[in-house]
């Protein structure tokens, strides 16, 4: 393929969040009822937190956001600008500017939809021991409007696509626009794909999230959230390649491809689920010394995997891709990597 071919492949969309990241300790986690390896979205009690953590520990600002993470991983990998878009709200404001900077410094083509009222979403990143928990605050984020899709200066980014990832986060701020995007995939013969995202998501957007299930090419998501997704379904397993397959045989909106389930297990294989088999694909080893965080790490294997994916690459290759991303990510803070990638 030409890289002009390449142009606007990927489309994603999602809640773009600035990051504020800190190695904190037990104390603060317990103080404010966090569990690590979890994601959940902010409450009242969570608010004072943000503030606390700039005061008490060091804080590091990162443009972040589960599917911006990926998208800007998948272009880092691609190396062609302009391969990727990508859709979400934000604040018109100091956070704002940085992240379209960023984004932007990054080769992602983001048409952010701006809310006038409110602030830029941001998400707490608590690390101990190199675990991560993130607490998000939508704020903006929260404010994505479907017009803001059928613009169509923005609606030209989905007819240009041939690919489209949107984490699970997007199901809580506007269902509108993925009902959009996937029906147009479907009509088109596009690939659709989607991320549990969280336990909550599987678990109290179950509805939602059903609604777009036939329509996902491809099913990506962590140990927890398949466990989740299982017990949620009434399954009776905690077996996760069963989960895997048992999410690729549901029913799918047209047959013109067959779902694949990607779980990733932290340092354990990457289970992949296809035509009612399973295939496990270990993960580079890394010394627990070299671990920084695990914050964008599921985010940076999807954004691998989907760069060998437009690619129309093999399997292997996609998840080979995934892990590599992972690795380079987990050993820097947060959803970072170096100006080149080094994937052969």
């Amino acid at each position: 393929m030409a890289s002009s071919d390449f142009d606007g492949i990927l489309l994603g969309m999602g809640n773009p969040l600035l990051d504020v990241s800190a190695v904190v300790d037990q104390d603060f986690l317990n103080k404010y009822d966090i569990k690590l390896n979890n994601a959940i979205l902010a409450e009242d009690k969570h608010l004072p937190m943000y503030d606390e953590m700039s005061e008490k520990f060091t804080v590091e600002y990162i443009a972040g956001g589960a599917t911006q993470n990926s998208i800007k991983v998948a272009q880092w990998m691609l190396q062609i600008p302009g391969a990727t878009s990508y859709m979400g709200s934000i604040g018109k404001d100091k956070y704002g500017e940085a992240m379209k900077k960023d984004a932007t410094a990054a080769g992602v083509n983001v048409h952010y939809y701006e809310d006038e009222s409110t602030g830029t979403g941001t998400c707490g990143v608590c690390v101990v021991g190199g675990e991560r928990s993130l607490i998000a605050n939508l704020s903006a984020a929260n404010c994505y409007k479907v017009e803001h899709l059928k613009k169509p200066e923005n609606w030209a980014l989905v007819e240009k696509a041939k690919f489209y990832y949107i984490a699970g986060f997007f199901l809580t701020v506007s269902p509108e626009s993925i009902q959009l995007v996937r029906e147009h995939a479907a009509a088109n013969n596009k690939v659709f794909t989607m991320n549990l995202s969280a336990p909550f998501i599987c678990e109290f957007f179950k509805d939602v999230q059903e609604k777009c299930l036939p329509y996902m090419d491809y099913v990506f998501g962590n140990e927890t959230e398949a466990r989740t997704f299982s017990r949620v379904h009434g399954w009776e397993t905690d077996d996760v390649e069963q989960i895997a397959i048992k999410i690729s045989q549901l029913p799918k909106a047209t047959g013109t491809y067959k779902r694949t389930t990607v779980i990733t297990q932290g340092a354990d294989p990457v289970v992949v689920a296809e035509d009612g088999k399973v295939k496990k694909y270990p993960v580079i080893p890394l010394p627990k010394e070299k671990l920084v965080d695990t914050n964008g790490a599921g985010d940076a294997f999807v954004g691998g995997f989907l760069s060998q994916l437009v690619h129309g690459k093999a399997i292997e290759e996609c998840v080979r891709a995934g892990c590599y991303a992972s690795n380079v990510v987990i050993q820097r803070s947060g959803c970072t990597y170096p100006e080149k990638p080094d994937f052969n």
